[in-house]
């Protein structure tokens, strides 16, 4: 008896429902915009619709300033007018803002010393009240930022007693920077001081205190947990000051240094694992690394002493 019925041809198949993002909650539209980056939002996202305008203006969209560059920094954008007015978007909110290449010791100030005010309306009368400040942001991270002097970031740790993680990718900076760091950041916890390319260890010129730095983080940040020095130099001095000098420690990346006593550390990235994950390493096919380069040695070129 043949069945009534109808069969749908292997070819035909129902028509596929196209999502409509307008029509996601509020929540998870927010969600999704804040994983884009600051950039994207201010420059489009924003201008898709209403409501997603409405949301771009919420200062909870702000707690998190990403001003990262996906297509490079020569951008049609004045970016330091772009992060103070994402700054000014949060009302106070943020805590958490990365910058690449566009800090300036202005935009740090402008950062760390802006201020915000309510209106209160007393007897029909509308007064400024004082409100918050920045001082609750506890993670910075500053890439290719090379107009940011010792000064301005000096000042910029002094205003962030709360900052729990500095991350300076090819920025330069002084032992007086971890000196403040050491009088200022007492919830410091992360720290990340990353070299443009891996130098390897070696033989430094005379005259030349290549433990400076290091000894200076092991006097000044007991607290730290976590630690990355990509491309830093240092002897068995340098090593033994920051495993003396942090016992708190659960990580330790030294990609470019050696040595013995790190064993007792959770996480060890030694000088010979990949780079891979980490996207601010020159690439040696580049030319940075040729011998011709004074700053740039084989992993032959020093031998590390004997721990004590």
């Amino acid at each position: 008896m043949a069945s009534s019925s109808t069969e749908v041809s292997p070819e035909e198949s129902p028509p596929e429902e196209r999502r409509n993002w307008l029509e996601l909650p509020r929540d998870v539209t927010a969600s999704i915009l804040t994983r884009l980056g600051a950039i994207k939002i201010l420059t489009s996202c924003q201008m898709v619709c209403k409501a997603w305008l409405e949301i771009c203006w919420d200062p909870l969209m702000w707690r998190a300033i990403d001003m990262r560059i996906d297509d490079g920094p020569d951008l049609n954008f004045d970016l330091e007018k772009m992060c103070r007015d994402a700054v000014d978007r949060s009302c106070g909110e943020l805590v958490d803002i990365n910058i690449e290449h566009s800090a300036t010791d202005e935009l740090l100030r402008y950062i760390t010393d802006r201020k915000f005010y309510l209106v209160c309306i007393i007897a029909n009368l509308c007064r400024l009240i004082p409100g918050t400040t920045f001082q609750q942001i506890k993670r910075l991270r500053l890439a290719y930022c090379h107009e940011v002097s010792d000064e301005g970031l000096i000042h910029a740790i002094e205003k962030l007693p709360l900052l729990e993680e500095l991350d300076l990718q090819v920025c330069s900076f002084s032992t007086e920077l971890l000196n403040a760091l050491g009088r200022s950041g007492p919830h410091l916890k992360s720290l990340k001081l990353n070299e443009p390319y891996i130098i390897p260890d070696f033989l430094p010129y005379e005259g030349l205190d290549v433990n400076k730095d290091v000894i200076a983080i092991g006097k000044n940040l007991p607290g730290l947990c976590h630690l990355q020095l990509i491309g830093h130099t240092m002897t068995n001095i340098g090593l033994e000051a920051i495993l003396d000098g942090c016992p708190n420690l659960e990580s330790l990346d030294l990609r470019g240094n050696l040595g013995k006593k790190c064993a007792e550390i959770k996480h060890l990235r030694l000088p010979t694992d990949s780079l891979e994950d980490h996207g601010f390493v020159t690439d040696p096919e580049d030319g940075l690394l040729d011998e011709g380069n004074p700053f740039c040695f084989a992993d032959a070129d020093f031998l590390f002493e004997e721990l004590l």
